[in-house]
């Protein structure tokens, strides 16, 4: 799964997102970038059966609706618009390491981000300089060094846990209001102007994220006995003993066993909540 994760969202994901965004303003890119959380909620319901609402369902819709009108607005001339197709293409590559890094999501989130970063980036570094690319000057080097570390580094930290306790479709959709703050710091940043369909299109976003993040879902399910590792507290899910001298601090993380459980309550499709509807 992490080896999956790491060819198709550290290395081809970045590469087609750089060459969309050489060809598309900033401010249409940020929002188009909404298409990982449809293309993640799909893939996830489709192929891994992870448990896709009607509300989130028209949230997608909506999301979709908004990114085909920034796609193919003002494209007047019957050529295609190969900007925005990569970012399309970025997406796509991003929705499908999300749900393959959902399998792994228990493990230690700073060890994921390390090895996703290490070897894509080394593979990235190492095409680069192979086509003739030149290293950057040392500033601009470190500035996005920096960069990189808070918006691919810090984030995935934080994606990944999210992807733990929120499943892949949910951990997509509330990911999906980053763009937006993109889109505004670059109206800013560059001074754009952009056309009546680019508000009509954000709008519709904006209404598919909401749909998303204000979701509510809870039903009876069966627990089936499950034995895994991951920082926990002691709730309802984890009522176990320790064969080990514990100091009653929480979170703490040890291999531990889930008896089977028949219980309701709201809950997302988390680790613990992966089951059939």
């Amino acid at each position: 799964w992490l080896g999956g994760a790491v060819v198709v969202g550290g290395i081809f994901g970045p590469i087609l997102l750089m060459l969309g965004l050489a060809l598309t303003p900033a401010s249409t890119a940020s929002l188009l970038l909404n298409l990982e959380s449809v293309l993640t909620a799909g893939i996830a319901w489709v192929v891994f059966r992870e448990n896709v609402d009607r509300r989130v369902f028209i949230g997608m819709l909506a999301i979709i609706a908004g990114s085909v009108l920034l796609s193919w607005h003002g494209e007047t001339t019957g050529k295609l618009p190969w900007g925005s197709l990569a970012i399309a293409g970025a997406c796509l590559c991003w929705a499908i390491d999300n749900n393959l890094t959902r399998h792994v999501s228990a493990g230690d989130p700073v060890q994921i981000a390390a090895i996703k970063g290490g070897v894509a980036g080394a593979i990235t570094l190492a095409l680069a300089l192979t086509m003739g690319n030149p290293l950057p000057a040392t500033l601009p080097l470190l500035a996005t060094g920096l960069l990189g570390f808070a918006g691919y580094g810090v984030s995935l930290v934080l994606f990944v846990l999210a992807l733990r306790g929120l499943g892949a479709a949910r951990t997509g959709a509330y990911f999906s209001t980053a763009p937006f703050v993109g889109a505004l710091i670059s109206l800013l940043l560059f001074g754009e102007h952009p056309s009546l369909a680019f508000w009509l299109a954000g709008a519709l976003m904006a209404l598919g994220v909401w749909l998303h993040v204000s979701e509510r879902h809870a039903h009876e399910h069966a627990h089936e006995a499950l034995a895994h590792e991951h920082r926990h507290r002691h709730d309802e899910h984890h009522q176990h003993s320790h064969d080990f001298p514990w100091d009653g601090e929480e979170p703490h993380s040890h291999p531990h066993v889930h008896a089977p459980l028949l219980h309701s309550h709201p809950h997302f499709p988390d680790i613990h909540h992966r089951h059939q509807h």
